[in-house]
Formats: C-alpha cells, sequence, structure tokens
C-alpha cells in the first residue's frame, strides 16, 4: 500500500450525518421515465431500429446502443409504452436525445433477462461481453463505460484492481450504505474485475470516518488472500482516480496519462455490485442509489432510483422541497452542477441530489488575485490554478494547455479556498474546452 495522504486536499465540512445512518430503501415505480440517449463518456446511443414511438416495453430491455467501442447500451427501467423519442432536459444543462416510457405499473421484465451461466465458468471475454451488454459505467460520477477498462490493449498489463469507496464528496452517503449493505456484492464484483482482468490483487480503498464499512468489508475479505481493504486518510478528494491509486498502491499516474500506464484499473463500489448483478442474474444497470439530501430536503434518504425518473418525483418521496431551497444540485457541492429546475431525469451517473437553503449559500463579491498562492497548495495535481484562470480569462488557451489544464479534474479545492472568492474552476473549464476543441480540428 502507499502513502496514506496526498500533496493538497481540503477538509470541508462533510455533513453526512443527514443521510449516513439512514439504509437504502427502494423508490416507488414512477409513472414515466426519461431516459437520455447520452449518458456516459464516449458515443451517445440511437434507438434501435425496433424502438418508436407506441413501442411496448419491459424492464430491461434494450431499446438504445451504439456501434462505437467506448459506450454502452440503455435498457428500460420500466415496462410500459414509449410516448416520445426527441430532446429533453439534462443534468449536464442541454437538451439531449431521450425516450419517454409511461410505465404500465406491470413491473414485467423482458424474457432475455436471466443468469448467463455459472459464474465460476465464465471466461474473461465473457465478463467483458456481459458488462458491455448490461450497460455498466462508473457510478462513481465519471460514467465511463466499464468494459472498456476490462479491455486494456495488451501492452498494458493490469496487476491491481482498485476498488473506489472513498465517497469524498460531502454530503453523499450512497456508496457509504452500498458497502454495509453489498459488501459481499462488492466482493464478488472485484473478483470478476480481477479475473477479466487477469490481475493479481485487489484493494478496496475506504475513508476512516467510515468506520462501520471498514469492519463489514475487512469481514468479508478476511478469506481472499488476494483482496485487501485499506483505511485512509479522511480528506478531500480522496476518492479521485489518481489520489486513490497513489495512496492505495504507491503508484503515481503522470501527467496526461491513465491508471492503466501503471498497471491498474479503478472502478467504484457501485459499479462493482452492478456488475454481480449482471454477471449473476443477467440484469442490467436499470437502477441506482441515490443520496437525496441538505437542509432544503424535507426527509433526506438514500433511495434506489430507477435510471430515468424525474428528479421531481424524487424530490416528492421525500416530502419535497422545504420553502427556504435556494440551489439544487446534481451530485455534492464540490463537483455537482446546479440546476434550474428538477424538471431534468436521474441519469446513471447521479450519485446525490443535494437542496441548499440560504443559510448554506452564499454569493461573495470576486476581488482581483492577491497571489496568496492557497489555490497552488491545495491543488490536488499540483497545477496553478489562478495562472490557467487568468490565462483563459484572456483568451490564451495555448498557454493554459502548456500550464497543464488538462489534468484539471475540477475537484473546486482551488476555488473553495480563494480567499478572492475567483472562480476558478468556471475559468479552467472554459479553458479546457476551448483546448479539447482545438485540439479536434
Amino acid at each position: 500500500m502507499g502513502s496514506t495522504v496526498f500533496k493538497g486536499g481540503i477538509h470541508p465540512d462533510y455533513h453526512k450525518e443527514l443521510t449516513a445512518t439512514m439504509a437504502v430503501t427502494e423508490m416507488k415505480t414512477p409513472g414515466k421515465v426519461v431516459i437520455p440517449l447520452q449518458q456516459h463518456i464516449g458515443a451517445p446511443c440511437e434507438p434501435l431500429e425496433a424502438i418508436e414511438v407506441g413501442t411496448e416495453v419491459k424492464i430491461g430491455q434494450k431499446i438504445a446502443q451504439s456501434s462505437g467501442f467506448v459506450s454502452a447500451p440503455i435498457h428500460a427501467s420500466v415496462s410500459g409504452k414509449i410516448t416520445a423519442i426527441g430532446p429533453y432536459n439534462h443534468p449536464l444543462g442541454r437538451p439531449v436525445e431521450a425516450i419517454t416510457i409511461e410505465s404500465d405499473g406491470e413491473e414485467k421484465w423482458d424474457e432475455s433477462i436471466k443468469p448467463p451461466g455459472d459464474p465460476g465458468n465464465l471466461t474473461p471475454e465473457q465478463i467483458r461481453e456481459i458488462v458491455r451488454e448490461a450497460g455498466i459505467v462508473g457510478l462513481g460520477g465519471a460514467t465511463f463505460p466499464a468494459h472498456v477498462k476490462l479491455s486494456p490493449p495488451p501492452e498494458k498489463k493490469i496487476d491491481i484492481v482498485v476498488i473506489n469507496g472513498a465517497e469524498c464528496e460531502p454530503y453523499l452517503t450512497a456508496d457509504h450504505r452500498v458497502m454495509l449493505e453489498k459488501p459481499e456484492e462488492i466482493v464478488f464484483g472485484l473478483k470478476m474485475m480481477i479475473k477479466a482482468l487477469g490481475a493479481e490483487k485487489g484493494v478496496i480503498g475506504v475513508e476512516d470516518n467510515k468506520t462501520d464499512a471498514l469492519k463489514v468489508l475487512e469481514q468479508q475479505v478476511a478469506e481472499e488472500g488476494n483482496i485487501t481493504v485499506a483505511s485512509l486518510h479522511t480528506k478531500y478528494p480522496q476518492g479521485a482516480e489518481k489520489m486513490l491509486i497513489q495512496v492505495t498502491t504507491g503508484r503515481i499516474v503522470p501527467a496526461g496519462g491513465l491508471p492503466l500506464d501503471v498497471g491498474v484499473v479503478n472502478h467504484n463500489v457501485g459499479t462493482a455490485v452492478a456488475i454481480t448483478n449482471a454477471v449473476r442474474e443477467g440484469k442490467p444497470l436499470v437502477d441506482r442509489v441515490v443520496t437525496v439530501t441538505g437542509a432544503g430536503i424535507n426527509r433526506p434518504q438514500n433511495l434506489l432510483v430507477r435510471i430515468g425518473t424525474l428528479v421531481s418525483d424524487v424530490l416528492e418521496q421525500c416530502g419535497g422541497l422545504k420553502e427556504d431551497t435556494v440551489k439544487l444540485v446534481i451530485g455534492g457541492p464540490m463537483m455537482g452542477l446546479a440546476q434550474p429546475s428538477p424538471d431534468i431525469p436521474v441519469i446513471k451517473g447521479t450519485s446525490g441530489i443535494l437542496a441548499l437553503t440560504g443559510d448554506d449559500v452564499y454569493l461573495a463579491e470576486i476581488s482581483p488575485c492577491i497571489r496568496c498562492a492557497k489555490c497552488v497548495d491545495h491543488c490536488p495535481v499540483q497545477l496553478m490554478p489562478t495562472s490557467i484562470a487568468q490565462a483563459a480569462e484572456h483568451e490564451m488557451f495555448k498557454k493554459a494547455e502548456k500550464l497543464h489544464a488538462m489534468d484539471c479534474f475540477e475537484c473546486g479545492c482551488c476555488a473553495y479556498v480563494c480567499p478572492s472568492k475567483i472562480p476558478l474552476v468556471q475559468w479552467i473549464r472554459i479553458a479546457k474546452a476551448e483546448i479539447a476543441k482545438a485540439n479536434k480540428k
């Protein structure tokens, strides 16, 4: 195991007590779901030929896919009738093509959903194909198609699989509850990943503020010779891919590089459970655990929610919003995205729905940079955020690229500590978009 501490990072108020002790409960079947065809990194999906307005579908039935390798098919999350195919609001802030299904309330599963065979007899190729067909993506928020991570180039030998149970983002407790309630499924999913990759061992990293989860997982792996649980220092962003790999393995992912460059594949605990469900039952990814929390929620909960459920319906299940709610965020407060309306669907990457009141949100006046270097001191990837932001503000995007703007994963540490309240992440995000656009040309 590597050092338990990485350079930089912050210690925000975590506010996890709102839902940390609340077991996951299944949300009632929504009256309709709106399933976006773009909800993962990579090529967006297109409706299957047989899928059109008026088509009757069942739970787990494949309704959209892409021919691209970096993609994941999409399945119906309720049984019922397709009533619309067209643009709909997306959590990323723009309308995307989506399939709307009106539920018939009958909860009928598609006949194709059945166990694919004895898991012990599955080959690595079969495991990867099962994961691909199940539409599984990274459930920690990055939404990278899981089968792609399980298919590294032949020259990249993977010897360690790291499972992310850090859940360092404030307020969110979905992964914490999954670790407490599904430890066997997490370990089984990890074993399937190890087999698919031909790896030698696995490690599950959990922050030390989750002592109950650490205990449960340590008991679960006690008889596993090649799987360990790592207790990690509680610090944000401990769960970020590069940080997690550093503290669990001691390996440093190079700038511009990927975990597979250092022999590591990293997945989330929820993804491990989804892989278990696919390998054992043939179940595709049609639901996920979502933390619904914040001072603006009447009844904070951890809910198992169908993909495509409207956030407005999820909020209703939790007693609605309080009158003094001023901000609605999809995700956590550090890396989540503020939303203008709850008329958006839960997607595969929706880990949390956060409602903040006026006491939680304040608008500070932006001041000029005072060159204090706090943003540099706290940047976990050792960038110079204020210099990148200034380059972006003056449209000097080549300079921003030379300052390694593309290595920023937008954790928000820099903006959190900035005494001048400069929107550093927003400027860096602009720089990254312009750099990507220029490189594409």
